[in-house]
């Protein structure tokens, strides 16, 4: 099974913010492979890591503002 990282866009950052822009949220397959320090990398960072392990980097869609925060009922 190939190692899968799954990553989204942090909200509290702005175009021409001098911060990290992604936030790793799940790893998928081969953990061995893959061991992070920190939690939020800029895109050049993750690109270069998912190129050294070989693994997949797979960018997760943003939730609109009326799906965040809402709870949902199993009912």
């Amino acid at each position: 099974m190939s190692t899968k990282i799954y990553v989204r866009e942090r909200n509290k950052t702005e175009v021409g913010d001098q911060k990290p822009r992604f936030r790793v949220v799940a790893i998928t397959g081969d953990r061995t492979k893959v061991r992070f320090d920190a939690s939020h990398f800029r895109k050049t960072e993750l690109e270069t890591i998912v190129s050294d392990v070989g693994a997949e980097l797979i960018y997760l869609e943003p939730m609109t503002g009326e799906e965040c925060g809402k709870r949902h009922n199993s009912d």
